[in-house]
């Protein structure tokens, strides 16, 4: 075979640091266009972008050529840079997303429930935390974790 082909659905999600609510009205919609924009630059199609004040969730196919990790550190530093020189209305120059990150697989057929629940989030978080959310999806992935190296 010639080419070297592939599908692979990667939902991202990391928070702000210490689960600080940076990312607010004015600065919530700019802030996962921007990350979309990011994806796409490194050829990894966003499927959807979204999140709350203190996290974000990206559903995204994987480029053939870059490792999750290199997606992470990429759209990370590259978003950090771009809403601390945001003008929020906050002191964006202390904004920081937090160090670690949880990426998860999702099948072709699993992909509309998962760009629903992104895109449900500000009604989803009325009744559960990040931190619960997070330890949810985990536990549903059978990821074991230690309570006291998750959060920073």
């Amino acid at each position: 075979m010639p080419q070297s082909l592939s599908r692979v659905l990667v939902h991202l999600v990391f928070s702000t640091k210490n689960r600080e609510p940076w990312l607010c009205a004015e600065v919530l919609a700019p802030t996962h266009a921007y990350l979309a924009g990011v994806l796409r630059e490194i050829g990894c199609p966003p499927l959807r972008v979204g999140g709350v004040a203190d996290h974000v969730h990206l559903l995204f196919g994987l480029s053939r050529t870059r490792t999750i990790a290199q997606v992470t550190e990429c759209v990370k530093t590259s978003s950090s840079k771009w809403i601390k020189a945001h003008p929020c209305g906050k002191v964006c120059d202390r904004f920081h997303w937090q160090s670690g990150y949880g990426a998860f697989s999702v099948s072709e057929s699993d992909s509309a429930r998962v760009v629903a629940y992104i895109e449900n989030q500000h009604e989803h978080h009325r009744a559960m935390t990040f931190q619960d959310e997070y330890r949810t999806l985990l536990e549903r992935y059978g990821i074991a974790y230690d309570e006291q190296y998750v959060w920073d």
